[in-house]
């Protein structure tokens, strides 16, 4: 059941088309930036987008801070808004459930294959931002002569170090993407409209963000799904501030266990027979 679901959303040219406009986005920043050489000042802009013209390596952590507060959660609520309802649309749900497969199975199958997707999605994304910024930016001149790329803290950390950190990011990147997954699945059961599922994942994405600056909503922040998505960014600093990315990790990881329970709630006395 996981390797035909993989299957079938690699055959998915919807699927394509998001990674397409994933690693559109970057590659139209780096060569504005490599034509123009107006960068943003310090501070200013996207994360890393002011340090990439002096070495391309660090533009896959600004490529990473591009997609994710708007494009890389819109095209994970698209396609998790499709794995239940997609199919209740075009009649297979009730085929599927006709052989011996199990609703947990389908539950289970479908989350593995939204997991596949955003970790693509990301390491996509990551592996273009690398190509991209090396040909329009080279190398820098400290990594050139052996000193390596400075950290957001300042310290230097070697192409080795920055490799490892960039894994990471793209690690918990897919985690809180998958977070969306596991709701965009749970709304998938609820209805049968792909849209309207993958619309009740961006409500979720946006209350979170219009409630994270407010001070009476100070209780319940650390909770809210979007508070530590930018926790990705102190990977980067030298020494790591592992506290936030736990915290973060685990905030995510609650999310998806009780998106996924009330999925399984829900879809377990569905009628998909009608």
């Amino acid at each position: 059941m996981i390797r035909v679901e993989l299957g079938l959303m690699l055959r998915r040219r919807r699927v394509w088309l998001c990674w397409l406009l994933l690693c559109a986005l970057p590659a139209l920043v780096a060569v504005l930036l490599a034509t123009t050489r107006i960068i943003p000042a310090p501070g200013q802009g996207g994360a890393f987008l002011s340090a990439v013209t002096s070495d391309g390596q660090l533009f896959p952590a600004a490529a990473l801070a591009l997609v994710l507060p708007v494009f890389l959660p819109i095209t994970t609520a698209v396609v998790a808004g499709d794995t239940i309802a997609g199919e209740a649309t075009s009649g297979m749900l009730r085929y599927l459930l006709v052989r011996p497969v199990g609703r947990l199975r389908l539950l289970v199958a479908k989350l593995i294959s939204v997991m596949a997707f955003v970790l693509l999605a990301v390491l996509l994304v990551t592996v273009t931002g690398y190509l991209v910024g090396i040909a329009a930016f080279g190398f820098g001149e400290d990594a050139v002569a052996g000193g390596g790329i400075a950290s957001l803290s300042g310290a230097v950390l070697t192409p080795v170090q920055l490799f490892g950190r960039t894994a990471a990011a793209v690690g918990y990147l897919g985690l809180c993407m998958l977070t969306l997954g596991a709701l965009g699945l749970f709304f998938s059961t609820l209805t049968d409209s792909p849209l309207a599922a993958a619309l009740g994942v961006l409500a979720v994405v946006v209350t979170s963000a219009v409630l994270l600056p407010l001070d009476a909503a100070a209780g319940i922040r650390t909770f809210l799904p979007t508070t530590h998505w930018l926790a990705w960014i102190d990977l980067y600093r030298d020494p790591i501030l592992w506290p936030s990315v736990r915290r973060g990790a685990l905030v995510q990881a609650g999310w998806i266990a009780v998106a996924f329970g009330a999925a399984w709630a829900n879809f377990a006395t569905k009628d998909v027979t009608s």
